[in-house]
């Protein structure tokens, strides 16, 4: 039985899909079984690298999705729209989506779920986080069972390349950057990696899947690294840390300092989950088991009950990694057709993943930032003269906030750089701390603040 592909995109994942589909010797039989039947491209005159017949191609999407000989439509084109409604449209024609678009479901995964829900097809996205890592499914299926209590990730290789680079070399950011460029791990504008954005995206969809419950993309606090300065990346080196740009989304069983039973002044319902959920730089001690994940690698650590830790590690995108992704969701979808409808007589398969149902999902809940309790880095410029660090140990202690270490490192002419590392403390707490440390005569400005584990 031959199941026909719509193919979405033709760029860097499409092709590698392309290419897959093309070359089925050694894979999954199932491979053999799937056939192009229409690609959307935005130039037909384009050379390309994947041979694909001329009468399959067309500049008009809606063509992909509507073609009878489309059985599932593979979404690459990437971006919010005409993604999403192309989607909607596949869904509404009883046809399966498979999709790599991280942004779409991100800001519409409740949207496409309810859909899909009520026309009883699926809508697979494996290849929207992680690249080739299989996270999704897990965290769908062998995970299910389990009550997630945090899920934290590197999940963006461009700014993971830089960060390692930035250690390994003590370079610039922007020096980097430039390479990363030239190498093609970063595009012309990447703004949406280095700014965090990308890994907000992904971080909002595994939260919805680890915890049952979506939450907004655009309250997720988010941080990138076009802001670091190498000399925290040195100074974190030698306080026996590495610093990663860590996507977390964290379980909270009570809001500290507020009472129970509310959010914001709100009561939370019964059922409801309160989460913390963030993207910024972060120093890690070298222990942990993100510390050693470098270059373009991604790796996503998901710690719950009973199972402890587990991790899943590996390439986090390009053309190989993702089309194997996007792929297996197709097979996954073709075995369904095959062992309901061995006849082939059903266009799609019957029913939607229960996991994905909107309607199933919990109330979840984002923590007042104010709430929230974490491990401090901190550097300051101040005076080089005596008793600064016993002025700062006070204003810190006057606030609650517990140090753990303070250093004095050399800078230039008359000046000095003081590095605090804080024990975990409310964060209301420690932005009392930093007011009163600004304030102080001999303190030039706080340099730096980011998140320690």
């Amino acid at each position: 039985m031959t199941i026909g592909i719509g193919l979405l995109g033709l760029g860097t994942v499409g092709a590698g899909v392309a290419d897959i589909l093309a070359n089925p010797e050694g894979r999954h039989p199932l491979v053999a079984e799937l056939a192009l039947r229409r690609v959307a491209v935005r130039n037909l005159d384009r050379p390309r690298a994947v041979p694909v017949a001329p009468e399959l191609l067309t500049t008009n999407p809606e063509v992909v999705v509507d073609d009878p000989a489309v059985d599932i439509v593979v979404e690459v084109l990437g971006g919010l729209e005409p993604a999403r409604t192309l989607i909607l449209r596949a869904i509404a024609a009883g046809k399966p989506v498979v999709t790599a678009n991280k942004a779409v479901i991100a800001r519409h995964g409740e949207e496409i779920a309810a859909a899909a829900a009520a026309a009883g097809v699926y809508v697979l996205l494996e290849a929207a986080v992680g690249g080739g890592i299989p996270i999704i499914e897990p965290l769908k299926q062998s995970l299910g069972a389990n009550r997630i209590e945090r899920v934290s990730g590197i999940i963006n290789g461009t700014t993971n390349y830089i960060l390692s680079r930035m250690a390994a070399e003590g370079a610039d950011y922007g020096a980097v950057l430039a390479d990363a460029q030239l190498l093609g791990y970063a595009e012309a504008d990447p703004a949406a990696d280095v700014q965090g954005a990308d890994a907000a995206d992904k971080i909002a969809i595994l939260t919805g899947l680890a915890y049952g419950g979506s939450v907004p993309r655009e309250a997720i606090p988010t941080e990138g690294i076009d802001q670091l300065d190498a000399r925290d990346v040195a100074y974190a080196d030698k306080l026996g840390f590495v610093v990663k740009l860590l996507a977390i989304s964290q379980r909270i069983d009570s809001q500290p300092d507020s009472e129970p039973g509310t959010l914001a002044g709100t009561a939370q319902q019964p059922g409801s989950q309160l989460l913390d959920v963030r993207v910024h730089p972060t120093l890690l001690p070298r222990s942990h088991p993100l510390a050693g994940v470098n270059g373009v690698f991604n790796a996503i650590l998901v710690e719950g009950d009973p199972v402890g830790q587990v991790m899943f590690y590996g390439p986090g995108a390009g053309a190989g990694p993702t089309a194997s992704a996007v792929v297996a969701d197709i097979l996954n979808i073709a075995g369904i057709r095959e062992a309901t409808n061995p006849s082939g007589s059903a266009k799609g398969p019957v029913g939607l993943d229960p996991l994905l149902a909107a309607g199933s999902w919990r109330q979840c809940h984002l923590i007042d930032g104010a709430r929230t309790t974490h491990r401090n880095y901190v550097r300051l410029r101040t005076s080089d003269e005596a008793g600064v660090i016993g002025r700062i140990g006070t204003c810190f202690g006057e606030a609650g906030v517990s140090i753990q270490s303070i250093v004095q490192f050399e800078a230039e002419s008359e000046a000095a750089e003081i590095v605090v590392i804080t024990h975990e403390v409310l964060e209301a707490h420690f932005r009392q701390a930093l007011e009163a440390i600004a304030a102080l005569p001999e303190v030039q400005g706080v340099a730096a603040c980011l998140r320690t584990l």
